[in-house]
């Protein structure tokens, strides 16, 4: 399918002001509407207060108000994991998903259909890119999740761009998408409640750094050695890890701002005691703070997630060289929450 029209979240308060006054409206309308679609979360044009019946049916005829289509909606048996799989208008596909905890809602975020990385223990690497997703397409799976909490007089707290997709792989988009979640004349999310995940590509980390933003940086690291990380991450044979680790360096010491570095659990593969001094020593003296989650399952790789005497075993060797570190809880196992793996099950890899 073609698309023609504009696509309503991928315009910017100026580019929206500028259709509205080439059509003969006032430069006001379009605050409007910019306002009903993030501050009131309006779930289509008809719902936006204040606007003509008129314009409505003009703009509607105009412009494209959503390019999100729910193929799979699943919710885990807990009640705390939501993850819905999203068809686009070509075809491709994206998977977003909202986890509740105590006092936060998080929504993790794709940033492509797809991913063309191909690390090995990742549904979405094993299925491969199909395309990068527009800005728009990217907020949209963030007001999506907006309207369905504030039915229950509820909000999102956080964002994490994490879902399928390497966020700095498609670097403008991704930015331009944060600066549409953050305008205070818009939805006005908090840049410190909004993470961004790359698996490593150090340009982008620079120029990530020069941006100077408050949004946090995460890095997924999962091994500490280049002889094992490349296995795992073929990104690593490009930047390896004296690289990216001196990125990183640069990074806290031009921001000011910690690192998270993320590490994903795999039996007898990256929870050795080895691996642990490696990753202390690779991390002395930074300020950043690891947070491991044991291996979410996937069909296309054999691994398992870690024991727990083997992941208290890495993480009190961490503890003694003062690496700050958490364990996550994995969430939505009985969903397939794990990036990549709805686009499995609908049988489209």
């Amino acid at each position: 399918m073609k698309i023609t029209k504009p696509f309503l979240f991928d315009l910017t308060l100026k580019e929206l002001t500028e259709i509205m006054t080439s059509i003969g409206e006032p430069a006001y309308r379009a605050k409007q509407v910019y306002e009903g679609i993030y501050k009131q979360a309006s779930a289509s044009l008809d719902k936006i207060n204040g606007l003509p019946k008129e314009l409505k049916n003009k703009l509607s005829e105009l412009l494209s108000f959503s390019h999100l289509t729910p193929q799979l909606d699943k919710l885990s048996t807990d009640n705390h994991t939501r993850k819905i799989l999203f068809k686009l208008p070509d075809g491709a596909q994206v998977e977003t998903v909202l986890m509740g905890y105590t006092t936060r809602r998080t929504a993790c975020i794709s940033t492509q259909a797809g991913c063309a990385l191909g690390c090995t223990f990742c549904a979405t690497g094993q299925g491969g890119l199909q395309r990068n997703i527009s800005s728009g397409e990217i907020v949209e799976q963030v007001m999506f999740f907006e309207r369905e909490l504030r039915k229950k007089n509820e909000k999102l707290t956080n964002l994490v761009f994490m879902g399928m997709g390497e966020p700095f792989a498609n670097y403008s988009e991704v930015m331009k998408a944060v600066n549409t979640l953050t305008d205070p004349a818009g939805f006005n999310f908090g840049a410190r409640r909004i993470t961004i995940s790359t698996v490593g590509i150090v340009p982008m980390i620079e120029k990530f750094a020069a941006e100077q933003s408050q949004v946090n940086l995460a890095v997924s690291l999962h091994a500490a050695t280049d002889e094992l990380r490349q296995t795992m991450l073929p990104i690593n044979k490009r930047y390896p890890l004296d690289v990216l680790i001196k990125a990183c360096r640069d990074y806290i010491n031009k921001t000011r701002r910690r690192i998270s570095f993320e590490w994903a659990l795999i039996d007898d593969i990256n929870d050795t005691p080895g691996q642990a001094h490696a990753l202390a020593n690779l991390l002395q003296g930074m300020l950043v703070h690891v947070n491991f989650i044991p291996l979410n399952p996937t069909r296309g790789y054999a691994g398992h997630e870690s024991k727990q005497k083997r992941i208290a075993k890495f993480r009190e060797i961490l503890d003694k060289a003062g690496i700050q570190n958490t364990l996550r809880i994995r969430r939505g196992i009985d969903i397939n929450a794990g990036c990549g793996q709805l686009r499995q099950e609908a049988g489209t890899d």
